[in-house]
This record gives C-alpha cells, structure tokens and sequence, in this order.
C-alpha cells in the first residue's frame, strides 16, 4: 500500500518529506491539502494533526505529523533503499502580495549570515554538512532554501563558493527536481 502525504507541494515542509520519499524512492501518493483556503485548519484535516499544520503521512494505521520527524522515520522504514540519507520572505507574503518588512529581514539575514559561514568552513572541508555523504542534514535545507534563492538575498549563498557550490549539487538531485517543479508559485502543479 502507497503512503498517503496530506500537504500542498509549494510548502517547504511538504517538499521537504517529498525530497526524502523521492530519494529512498518509496510509493507515495500526494494527497493535496489547499492550505489557501484553510483545509489545514478544519475537520477533517484536524483529526489528523490536532496542530492544523502540514505535511502529515499516513503508512497504514500510522499517522505522523512535523516534516522532521516523518522524514526521520521514512530513512530508517526505507534504508535499505535509494541514497543514504525565511521565514518573513515566505510563501504568505507572495502569495497574498504583501510588502515584506525590511527591518526583520535585515535583521535575520546577519543571522543567517553567521550561520553561512560556519557551513562554508564546513563546506570546505566536507562535500556535504555531515561528511562526504548526501544526508537528511543537507535534505533539511533544500525546502526553505529553494524559496530563499528566489529573493533579493541570495547572494548571501552565492557569494560563500563552498555553500554555493553544496546548494547547486544538493538543488539538482533527481528526488528535488522531482518536487522542485511544483514549488512555483502560480501553477496549479499539485497544490491545487
């Protein structure tokens, strides 16, 4: 029996569980949530995830709910199988085309600044961010980051070679492109 991922394919949590339910190449079905129109926050959505959040898998009787923990258990379910394993520039502001507050944002992109260049020290060590092996630490970030490249602050990736160069080998995997071409806003893709 497939496992049934209840989510909307434009969210970073939702792609997330889809990168890792690609990679371990397992039998999924996509079960749209439209997260637009509320379907997250009412019955019967809320039976099953009492947070009103998405992704949530289903694998039979089980049901499991934060993009983490699902993926945590669909490495360890399917590890014999494939590879081994912005908050205020977000999906809400595009989509309801509001005016992000640059205060915030400047404020977080020092953090995230500091945060880069411990992964470029890494990254220059290590091809990927828990060794020279493909992880759920680099699967983590491919969701977030995908939507974070499309803004005016990229350059605080691209102008890091190390984490540029780990973004580009981690963003051209087969299993995120597989997910990557219905994170665009405006297509009906699955999220409709």
């Amino acid at each position: 029996m497939a496992l049934k991922l209840y989510g909307a394919a434009l969210s970073p949590c939702t792609s997330r569980v889809m990168s890792c339910l690609h990679e371990k190449e397992a039998d999924f079905e996509l079960v749209p949530v439209d997260i637009f129109a509320g379907k997250h926050k009412h019955l019967p959505f809320l039976a099953k995830n009492p947070f009103g959040q998405i992704p949530v898998l289903e694998d039979g009787d089980l049901s499991l709910f934060e993009s983490r923990v699902i993926c945590t258990y669909v490495a360890e379910k399917f590890k014999e199988a494939g590879n081994d394993l912005i908050r205020h520039q977000n999906i809400k502001e595009a989509a309801e085309g509001k005016s992000p507050d640059q205060a915030i944002i400047d404020e977080n992109m020092e953090k995230l600044g500091k945060v880069l260049d411990v992964y470029e020290d890494q990254l220059g060590r290590t091809k990927y961010l828990a060794g020279n092996f493909y992880s759920l630490a680099d699967l983590f970030h491919l969701s977030f980051t995908y939507y974070f490249m499309k803004t005016p602050c990229a350059n605080l990736i691209n102008e890091r070679p190390h984490v540029k160069a780990w973004w580009e080998d981690i963003s051209s995997r087969l299993a995120f492109r597989k997910v990557a071409s219905d994170m665009n806003f405006g297509q009906s893709g699955n999220s409709s």
